[in-house]
């Protein structure tokens, strides 16, 4: 199994990343890690993931993660997990 970003996602995960370091650069460094972590065990954790209502239908499920959606989708032909991007709130 792949796991693959798209460029929409290092770009919206970077602006928080560095809202982050602007007020605690420790705390960004470890939600960074936490959230790579995160995203590592997709393949394992699938499952209890729900999915991701815009995108029920093509079979976009989301990851929640301290007030973010991360909406991800399981390229099942090409054994890949796409994340499609990061989103506040």
């Amino acid at each position: 199994m792949k796991i693959c970003v798209t460029p929409t996602f290092e770009s919206q995960l970077q602006e928080i990343v560095q809202e982050l370091l602007a007020h605690d650069e420790a705390y960004a460094k470890s939600f960074k890690m936490y959230l790579d972590t995160i995203l590592l065990n997709i393949p394992t954790k699938t499952a209890k993931y729900k999915p991701f209502e815009p995108l029920a239908q093509e079979g976009v499920q989301q990851i929640q993660h301290k007030g973010l959606t991360i909406p991800f989708y399981h390229d099942e032909k090409n054994e890949t997990f796409i994340v499609l991007g990061v989103l506040k709130g």
